[in-house]
């Protein structure tokens, strides 16, 4: 159960950026739900190691901030963008490329996107908070520290940083409870819905798949950019978490479960599923099975019974967790080599063009077309793949056709 309760707040997380995307709030939480328990089954049986599959933070903000908000996409448009990266997903995950095209990319650049995705979330985190705002004559500006929300988010911040300091097992939902009783005290909450639960809702998500921008330029360099992420992330996770758990054997297990639940994702209405680093807390109490993974599934399903009161948490008690996630994707940082200057550019110019632009898509851009040119000019250390080539070539391709 320990799993659970420290994966759990993904229930609302998820969901408040999402529907930030213009997505049923209500209707985000059950695609939530189910697909983190048909992921967990899925990696339960297939893969049969304590891991849990759920939307990943990072990717979630990817679909909505740069796939809708910013390439312009609908969010019925971006789901199916979901849909062609699970496919895509899939052929690398069942054939011995997935692992190739993972080792052909630097770290230093799949650290970049790490850390650039967590200054990303801090920033999201501390607007949402209401703590930094749009300035009037600069770029962001401290937002009012007499508003109640903000007072609200500040003291549930703290709060949160505590209960990760002390490592509180589920410190992430103690955390989401402590900051509605706080925003009840301040007047933010909302209220509790009424009326039995339903799953109408779901609806207005499931399969709302929309392919008409398949010819346009933005559609595929969505689907390019997803897939990237995607791949990175999922790869580099797993791989150190079946070294941890001794199963070395069984990463294309687990890499195949993660694919098709990252196409299943789209299916039923939410960003793309990554094993969660949570899943180390299943592996530090000893879980050895999927016996773990099948359990955390159950229990989601019976979160459901809970979506009548999800309602009554404020964005002070979720804007805490965005932050500290967002600190602690930052702490990659001190791992990055920078020594080479080639690499230390390219890396910073994911970094800081990710939270600074507001894109993650053009962060990503920006540091692999950036990495093979700077590599020309200088005395080459290492031997760069093909593949970076192809990839650099790709973004660019896509800039150029955009100002066609």
């Amino acid at each position: 159960m320990i799993g659970f309760f420290t994966v759990v707040y993904i229930i609302v997380v998820n969901s408040s950026i999402l529907s930030e995307a213009g997505m049923s709030y209500e209707g985000v939480v059950i695609a939530t739900i189910f697909i983190s328990v048909v992921g967990c089954f899925i990696m339960g049986f297939w893969a049969n190691l304590p891991l849990i599959l759920m939307p990943g933070m990072g990717i979630n903000a990817l679909f909505a901030y740069s796939l809708v908000n910013t390439m312009g996409l609908s969010f019925e448009q971006a789901l199916a963008v979901v849909v062609l990266s699970g496919i895509i997903f899939m052929v690398l995950a069942f054939t011995p490329l997935a692992r190739k095209l993972n080792e052909a990319i630097p770290l230093v650049l799949k650290q970049a996107i790490t850390v650039g995705l967590g200054f990303f979330l801090i920033l999201l985190g501390l607007e949402k908070g209401g703590i930094v705002t749009r300035g009037s004559h600069s770029i962001l500006a401290l937002g009012k520290l007499d508003d109640p929300a903000v007072l609200a988010t500040i003291l549930t911040l703290f709060v949160t940083m505590i209960l990760v300091i002390r490592k509180v097992p589920g410190g992430f939902l103690v955390s989401l409870i402590i900051g509605t009783i706080i925003g009840y005290f301040f007047g933010i909450n909302g209220k509790i819905s009424a009326g039995a639960l339903s799953l109408s809702p779901f609806k207005e998500v499931f399969f709302k798949l929309d392919f008409s921008g398949i010819t346009e330029v933005a559609f595929w360099s969505g689907v390019f950019s997803l897939t990237m992420v995607v791949v990175f992330e999922t790869v580099g996770l797993t791989y150190g978490q079946v070294r941890q758990l001794k199963h070395e054997e069984r990463l294309p297990r687990v890499i195949q479960a993660s694919s098709v639940t990252v196409f299943l994702s789209g299916i039923f209405g939410t960003s793309p599923t990554v094993s969660a680093l949570e899943s180390g807390s299943m592996i530090a109490s000893n879980a050895k099975t999927g016996l773990a993974s099948i359990t955390t599934g159950v229990l989601f399903l019976c979160s459901l019974f809970l979506m009548p009161f999800l309602s009554v948490i404020p964005n002070s008690a979720v804007a805490p967790i965005l932050v500290i996630i967002g600190m602690s994707m930052v702490q990659e940082l001190k791992e990055m080599d920078l020594k080479n200057p080639a690499n230390s550019f390219s890396s910073l110019l994911i970094i800081v063009i990710i939270p600074f632009a507001y894109s993650i898509a053009d962060g990503i851009a920006a540091g692999f077309i950036a990495y093979p040119i700077l590599h020309l000019f200088v005395k080459r250390e290492e031997k760069i793949s093909p593949v970076m080539y192809v990839i650099a070539a790709l973004f660019l391709a896509q800039y150029i056709l955009q100002w066609i």
